[in-house]
Parts: C-alpha cells; sequence; structure tokens
C-alpha cells in the first residue's frame, strides 16, 4: 500500500506526534526521519499520505496529526514494540502473588493503570463456567441456615437461606455430605440437571433444603454479572486529548458505570488470540474517537477465562502499552493456574 519511503515518514510523523501531541512539519520530518530528501518531496509525500486518509492537517497548524487509519496501519505494520524493563517485571511478579483469585485480579487493573496511566480492565471468569468445589451448611437460628459456596476458582460465598422448617445439624450435615459426594466439581448447571430429577428421590426435607441452596448459588451468578473490575479511570480526566471533550469523556465514564458495552467488547477480545488492538470508533462500544483499548486473553489451567485490557488516548506508547497488557495477561494466567 505504501512504498518505504511514505512507510517511515508516517512511522516519524506518528512516533513524534504520540510523544509530544503537536502537528508534525515537513522541517521535523526531514530532520528526524534519517531520510536524505528535499523539504518539496516531503511534502509531497505528506500531501499522498493525506489523499490516502492517513494523516490529516489540523485547521490551526500546517503539520500532520495520524488518523484513525493512520494509527492502524503504524500499529499493524510499523510498530516497534519495546521490551520491559526488569524491575517493571519484577514489580508485575511480585503483585500478582496473592493466593486469592480475587486479589489477583483487582492487582492486575490496578497494575495496568499505575503502569500505564490509563485505565486497567480486567474481565472476571463467569462463573457459570466454574465449578463447585464444596458446599456447606451451617445454622444460624431456629429458621436461618448459612450456605457456604466454594467454586473451583478458589473464591468464597457465603449467603444466608431462610427455611420452612427447623434442620438439626445432623439433618444439615447430611444435605452437606450429600451434595459435596453428589455435586462437587460439577458446574452450577449441571447441578440443576441432575438435581431436577434426583430430588424427586430425596426426602421432602432435604429436598427443599437443596433446592434453597441452589437458588442461593444461583444468587451468587446474578451477582456477578457485571464481571468487570476497572482501575485508573480517573487518570483519563488528565489526558488532554479526552478531557476536553466533556459530553463524550461522559459517555465513556457511563459505559464504565454500567459496564454491559465494556463486558461485551473483552467477552469478544476473549474469544481472538494474542493482543488486540481497537482504534477510535473500531470496537462499536467506545464513544470516543480519541479513545483506543489494548486488550489480551488470559487463562486458568489452558481455558481461557477472561481479558485483561487498557483504555486510553489514540494517542498513546502503544510500543510501551502492548508488553505491559501482554506479560500482565501471562503473569495473572500463571497465578491463577497455580493456585
Amino acid at each position: 500500500m505504501l512504498d518505504k519511503r511514505a512507510q517511515i515518514l508516517l512511522k516519524t510523523l506518528v512516533e513524534h506526534y504520540i510523544s509530544d501531541g503537536q502537528p508534525v512539519g515537513s522541517r521535523t520530518l526531514s530532520q528526524s526521519s534519517g531520510l536524505d530528501l528535499s523539504p518539496a518531496t516531503i511534502r509531497n509525500v505528506m500531501s499522498d499520505l493525506e489523499d490516502q486518509g492517513f494523516i490529516v492537517s489540523p485547521h490551526t497548524s500546517a503539520g500532520r496529526i495520524p488518523t484513525q487509519r493512520g494509527y492502524r496501519f503504524f500499529v499493524d505494520t510499523l510498530l516497534t514494540v519495546k521490551p520491559l524493563q526488569l524491575q517493571e517485571i519484577k514489580r508485575l511478579e511480585h503483585e500478582l502473588s496473592s493466593p486469592d483469585p480475587q486479589e489477583l485480579i483487582s492487582s492486575a487493573a490496578g497494575l495496568l493503570s499505575s503502569l500505564t496511566q490509563f485505565a486497567g480492565v480486567v474481565m472476571i471468569p463467569k462463573r457459570k463456567s466454574i465449578a463447585f468445589r464444596h458446599l456447606e451448611f451451617l445454622p444460624l437460628s431456629e429458621k436461618r441456615i448459612l450456605v457456604i459456596i466454594v467454586t473451583s476458582d478458589g473464591s468464597v460465598q457465603n449467603r444466608i437461606i431462610i427455611t420452612e422448617k427447623s434442620y438439626s445439624a445432623s439433618e444439615l450435615t447430611q444435605a452437606t455430605n450429600f451434595f459435596n459426594q453428589h455435586y462437587s466439581g460439577s458446574t452450577f448447571e449441571q447441578v440443576q440437571k441432575k438435581l431436577h430429577e434426583e430430588l424427586k428421590e430425596m426426602q421432602s426435607d432435604i429436598t427443599r433444603l437443596m433446592a434453597a441452596a441452589l437458588e442461593a448459588s444461583g444468587k451468587v451468578l446474578e451477582d456477578d454479572k457485571d464481571n468487570v473490575v476497572i482501575s485508573g479511570e480517573r487518570n483519563l480526566l488528565q489526558v488532554d486529548d479526552l478531557s476536553t471533550n466533556v459530553t463524550s469523556l461522559r459517555k465513556l465514564f457511563e459505559i464504565f458505570e454500567r459496564r454491559t458495552s465494556l463486558m461485551q467488547l473483552l467477552d469478544n477480545s476473549q474469544r481472538a488470540e494474542g493482543i488486540q488492538i481497537f482504534i477510535g470508533g473500531e470496537s462499536g462500544y467506545l464513544p470516543l474517537d480519541e479513545c483506543s483499548m489494548v486488550t489480551a486473553p488470559y487463562e486458568v489451567d489452558g481455558s481461557v477465562v477472561g481479558t485483561v485490557g487498557v483504555i486510553g488516548p489514540t494517542r498513546m506508547a502503544y510500543e510501551r502499552v502492548i508488553p505491559i497488557v501482554d506479560i500482565t495477561a501471562k503473569l495473572l494466567s500463571s497465578a491463577l493456574s497455580s493456585h
């Protein structure tokens, strides 16, 4: 699409614009590109790049800035990713070493934000694909029972159920043993299917207790319908390219608040391999043309379960953000799988 000379000039222009945020003129390109070209030749190439939609000239300046198409070509063809410094990798490894899966995910979002100074996001594994490891019934009062639900990812949820009758400690122990013996390792959907038939053959009192426990487990899933952790979204208020567009920035924060569109975008990213980069309006979800998102899937025991990402301006240092997202996803996968 572009000859070598045009590619070098576009790469130089994008890098300069990302670095200082100012439109780039022919003189800067002549000094920085390493090409032995006359100012007239550079202007001609710039004009061709503008005609092809890779750059545009703001009304207030003779220089040019990259368009969404220019950023896309730069990221796909011209970008040279910079490896992270050793101390940054060590920090990631240290912070992502907790035995608590929820703490690991929160730490990952915080690290993505602090290392990039943008918003870090992590999609939590959907619990419907996670199995029960253990369930326990404990008496609280005459008709109130505490249900402790432990899932295969190590998460622990407590739910209180109100029963129609009182249960003795031995009945609760019996129900606990029955559930763990028959349903440990099964997903919520699998338990529902098994119980539908098996409950008919069980004692009626235990039947009601099992049904209540299953309902409580279902509420755990419902409570986690917004499976996204977001950290550092207020960093975006400090980004000049974003903060000047108050109306659109408000829409972005509404997405952070509601999270539905963000969930869809992260869910789509989860199905792809490796790093995904959405520039401007490419995603169809982010409201700002000046906003980009870099994502990578993460795994537990070899299966993709979620996505990590960074949301920031299109004028971001992609060569730095990409390895941060990539390594965070890999370290999070390793930490979760080891637990």
